[in-house]
């Protein structure tokens, strides 16, 4: 059976490199709130920017989070539903992270005429913060290294801190970064995850209670 993630990775790879030499197709798939505000039937853009990327850095960050935390999210999603059923709901995480955390900066954005984005990163929060729902503490206790943190830390206060960080940041405009579309993906993938596996929840808040518990 053919791997989904790995699939999904090399479609959005392709499409990427392909769109740094195609001007038309990067001008027609990007994320640009003030023309689909004036436009009829360009909503697609909501998904099809999220196959694009500005550069190989931000392609490759994307992906390796993508590769590094999908397993677990598609592996429960296949024990709970089985296999086809448990793919599309996959699906619906990811493509549906990358739609839904674009709708509040289409929102922000629709009157600014100069402001265009790219990138998968809400689909990636998506998936990112529904592994961490599943596997708030890791498995050896001693916490996991995700960039840009340069030490061990448990997922759970990462999970935390990502979300502090890119709702301030997403407040301060200080960059060009979608920080909106960090913060509203990862919240998507929480509120999915609890919705499809509910025993989640209370898991969650048994592993990250006796964690501290252990520490204190």
């Amino acid at each position: 059976m053919l791997n989904p993630i790995l699939i999904i990775i090399g479609l959005t790879v392709a499409i990427s490199v392909y769109a740094w030499s195609k001007q038309e197709l990067m001008d027609s798939w990007i994320m640009e709130p003030y023309r689909m505000a004036r436009s009829d039937g360009q909503w697609y853009r909501l998904l099809t920017s999220g196959f694009l990327h500005a550069d190989i850095a931000h392609l490759f960050f994307n992906m390796f989070a993508f590769y590094s935390f999908a397993p677990v999210v598609l592996g429960t999603l296949y024990d709970g539903y089985g296999g086809l059923p448990g793919l599309g709901l996959f699906l619906l995480l990811y493509l549906g992270g990358i739609i839904l955390s674009d709708l509040p900066t289409y929102f922000k954005h629709r009157d600014d005429r100069g402001y265009r984005s790219l990138g998968a990163s809400g689909g990636v929060a998506s998936v990112l913060f529904a592994s961490i729902v599943l596997m708030p503490v890791s498995a050896n206790g001693g916490g996991i290294i995700i960039f840009p943190i340069p030490f061990p830390i448990q997922p759970f206060l990462f999970g935390f801190l990502y979300l502090a960080y890119s709702y301030y940041m997403a407040r301060r405009r200080a960059d060009n970064v979608n920080h909106d579309a960090h913060f509203y993906g990862a919240l998507f993938g929480v509120v999915l995850m609890l919705v499809l596996i509910p025993a989640a929840g209370p898991l969650f808040i048994q592993q990250v209670s006796l964690f501290i518990k252990s520490k204190f």
